[in-house]
This record gives C-alpha cells, structure tokens and sequence, in this order.
C-alpha cells in the first residue's frame, strides 16, 4: 500500500507555518479523495483514502520535526512498508516559494526531518516531494520554518499546496518518472498566466 508522509509540528501554532506544508498537502488529498478509515498511535496519525481506483495511506507524524524517523519507526511496528512504496512531503528552504521538485532519491539538504527519516530508513532511498517556501539567511533559517507566509506568498502557496496534490496522485498512479517530468516546474501565479 503506498504511503505518503507529510512533514511538519504537531499543534495548532505550527499549522500555518513554512514548515507545516507537508500536512497541509495530506489534508489537500483527504478533501478530495473518500476516506475510509484511520487510526493513530503515540506518534502518528493515519487517515486512508480511497479515489481514482487507488487507495493510500496519509501518515501525519505527531512527533516534532526532528523525531519524524521515530514516528515512521513507531508505524512500521504495525505496518508494511515496501521500497518505493514511500513518498515524503516537505518543506525546503532552498527553493522558492511556487516550486515543486520530486526526487527519487536524494540528501536531507540539513532538514532535520529527512535527516530523521534517513536514520529510520537507513538511508537516502526514497522519494521526496519538496515544496519551496522561500529562502532566508542562515542565521535566520530556525525562525524562518516556524513562521507563516507573509501576505504576497499566500497565493503561490495554496497553488503549490494544490499541485502538490497532484502530483502525488500522479505518484500513485503512474510513477515517480511520470510525477517527475510534469511537476518538476515552478507554478506561476495568474499575473504570470495572463502575460
């Protein structure tokens, strides 16, 4: 069954922030597809959908940031995991906000999450979706994630939150080379559409 995990903090301060953007993709694909059941342990929650002829799980983890890899381990005490059955969610610091970039394999670039999740899976192989939310000073880097959009991202945001969608349902339905080639792109906001 393939599994998509969404990074972010647990808690309603973190749900707007840079760093939450994986969980809002999950809650993007729980709105659009039927659920059909859920459950949780102590550092997860789980929600599996049904839609397009596919059913996926949608792994919140309920740990922090840096502990996602326990809450992946904690999962799979229950749960079957096979290669390329996974596709991770997260932020990065290092694209700009609108973009999009899938990989099936890769380093953390220093984002502890992935970094958590590498040590759970004992290495770099697996695939990422990454959504860009802006650059900052390195200095300022910790803050930056912790912080919501400001007025003038909000638009790019929601429409690479809704792309991302897509792009995890391309994921699920016709590959990771597929989902590469059509979403490896920045997303234009509708000024850029109409030029």
């Amino acid at each position: 069954m393939p599994l998509v995990l969404g990074l972010g903090n647990p808690g309603a301060r973190y749900a707007a922030t840079r760093h939450n953007v994986g969980w809002r993709v999950l809650a993007t694909l729980e709105r659009r597809w039927r659920r059909v059941g859920s459950e949780s342990g102590e550092r997860w929650r789980a929600v599996r959908i049904e839609g397009r002829g596919r059913t996926l799980d949608l792994l919140y983890p309920l740990a922090f940031m840096n502990l996602s890899g326990e809450a992946l381990d904690d999962w799979r005490m229950t749960h079957a995991l096979e290669p390329g059955e996974l596709l991770v969610v997260s932020d990065d610091v290092y694209l700009p906000v609108g973009t999009l970039r899938l990989r099936e394999r890769g380093s953390s670039g220093g984002h502890r999450g992935l970094e958590s999740l590498e040590r759970s899976l004992g290495g770099e192989t697996y695939a990422r979706l990454r959504i860009g939310v802006g650059q900052a000073a390195a200095a300022e880097l910790r803050e930056h994630v912790l912080e919501t959009f400001e007025a003038d991202e909000v638009e790019a945001v929601e429409a690479s939150i809704a792309l991302a969608a897509d792009a995890v349902e391309c994921w699920a339905d016709e590959g990771m080379r597929s989902a590469m080639n059509r979403f490896n792109r920045k997303v234009k906001s509708e000024e850029e559409s109409e030029t």
